[in-house]
């Protein structure tokens, strides 16, 4: 009888510890409290501008809607059928693509360089280089866009400075030709966001630990051989890293081209995002009127097509990850068997 009372008087007073452990003080409380009330405003404008009409994109593209009035003529995937028969959406795909591979590449690469230059504790007036480098990024879009269609225009400032210089007899078509145009696109994209990723790249390489160097230093590595051995195979993590918030953000790219190319010429510039723009709210498409479940199932494809790469890097990381582990497991076995 004594034996039993005893386990459970045990039971009883480890029920009454969890109890106490689970309430909460006063002032924990009123923590709590404060905090979803300052949480509050941004969930609910997340709500109402985003999730909202993420939501209503979905229902938009089932309808032949434009925009005014109820939702009336449902068509079911109809708009679908046709986005995928359309050329001009085919062809706005491939030139996302052709901007997302090139300021992926320039931007990453040439990010990386200047990193690892403002990173050399040797350099003096970094803190200079690096407010010069990102001014660029906080700088509106648009506004950029702008006046880099003042400097590349037929009559901007490029072409009349290298007249001026006798370097072209006639001026060079920048924004008129289709492939000079996109190249513009691509190098003043790559521009803008070469800040922010070179401000990624030194995280990373601030994360490295100086004795990694020190040792290298030691066994005779010089700069190449300690950037191949050391610092490019650590910086493995924060690459995926920056390609993915890259191609996420090349993806959606509006602004810049509404202001600099406006999709022109011929809509060899035209990215999805501006295609979207054009057929919900301008007339520059074969029906003349505002076509949203059209625009809204275009939308709806984009946002696949962006989370289909998120995906693929998510579980190309998380695949890294379990092999990593895996390696870990079988070199923490060899070492007990070999003890």
């Amino acid at each position: 009888m004594i034996s039993e009372v005893k386990p459970r008087k045990e039971a009883a007073v480890q029920s009454v510890k969890t109890k106490e452990r689970k309430k909460v003080n006063p002032r924990t409380r009123r923590n709590m409290m404060w905090a979803y009330i300052l949480i509050a405003p941004q969930a609910l404008v997340f709500l109402v501008l985003s999730f909202y009409p993420i939501i209503m994109s979905y229902i938009y593209s089932f309808f032949d809607w434009q925009g005014i009035g109820p939702l009336k003529d449902f068509v079911g995937i109809d708009n679908y059928v046709r986005l995928f028969k359309d050329a001009r959406f085919w062809g706005d795909f491939l030139n996302t693509v052709i901007y997302v591979v090139g300021t992926t590449v320039i931007g990453v690469l040439f990010a990386l360089i200047l990193a690892i230059i403002l990173n050399d504790n040797k350099m003096r007036g970094k803190t200079v280089y690096r407010t010069i480098y990102f001014l660029p990024v906080v700088t509106t879009t648009a506004i950029v866009g702008i006046i880099m269609e003042n400097i590349f225009g037929v009559s901007g400032l490029a072409n009349k400075i290298m007249q001026s210089l006798h370097l072209i007899d006639s001026p060079v078509p920048f924004l008129t030709n289709g492939a000079w145009a996109m190249i513009v696109l691509i190098l003043v994209g790559s521009w803008k966001g070469l800040g922010i990723t070179m401000i990624y790249w030194l995280a990373g390489l601030q994360g490295i630990s100086s004795d990694l160097y020190e040792s290298a230093q030691l066994d005779g590595a010089g700069f190449w051989k300690t950037l191949r051995h050391v610092t490019l195979p650590l910086l493995k993590p924060m690459l995926a890293v920056i390609v993915l918030l890259s191609i996420v953000s090349g993806m959606h790219v509006f602004d810049l081209v509404k202001t600099l190319t406006k999709g022109g010429p011929y809509f060899k510039t035209e990215t999805l995002d501006l295609y979207i723009y054009n057929y919900a709210f301008t007339d520059s498409h074969d029906n003349g009127i505002s076509m949203m479940g059209y625009a809204s199932a275009a939308g709806v494809i984009l946002g696949l097509f962006t989370f289909i790469i998120s995906f693929a890097f998510g579980g190309a990381g998380f695949a890294s990850q379990i092999k990593n582990w895996r390696k870990a497991r079988k070199a923490k076995k060899r070492g007990e068997m070999a003890s």
